[in-house]
């Protein structure tokens, strides 16, 4: 199951990536909302941190349940559905040992564990390959967004 190595090198290089690139931006930069509904840099950076938690939750329930049934995560409807922005340090912080975890759990999953099935209402199909590649390009999404979010001129900024 090499597709499966692939996941996993990917995973692993995520906390560094992120590092490197918020540490990169200027932190004037960081907080700046770039219009309406817009997440800023350091709240999509918060968001990345915090659903950590809830990813590690998941992976553990696929190594451990037949069956895992799961429901959406849905953010806190707070206006702009924003997520509360952490210290930028802690944020990384967090991001880099939760990623830890979930890789060591990863890592010691069998064959059967990584194409077991789960229900999951928003899904056709769903099981801990496909999650672990969803939180892959859900990282990168968010990675991207906030380099958008940082270089791009005003007038060119995709809603």
């Amino acid at each position: 199951m090499e597709r499966k190595t692939d996941i996993l090198d990917g995973l692993k290089r995520v906390p560094r990536v992120l590092s490197e690139m918020v540490q990169s931006i200027p932190a004037d930069r960081l907080d700046l909302r770039r219009g309406k509904g817009f997440w800023t840099i350091a709240e999509h950076v918060s968001h990345l941190a915090e659903v950590q938690v809830m990813g590690l939750d998941r992976f553990q329930r696929f190594v451990q349940e037949d069956h895992p049934v799961f429901v959406p995560y849905i953010p806190p409807a707070d206006g702009l559905a924003t997520p509360r922005r952490l210290e930028m340090a802690a944020a990384l912080d967090q991001f880099s040992r939760y990623r830890e975890k979930q890789l060591q759990l990863l890592a010691g999953a069998d064959s059967a564990a990584w194409q077991k099935s789960a229900t999951h209402p928003e899904y056709e199909c769903y099981t801990l390959f496909i999650f672990a590649r969803h939180v892959l390009m859900h990282d990168y999404w968010h990675m991207y967004r906030m380099e958008e979010l940082w270089l791009t001129k005003d007038g060119h900024l995709a809603e």
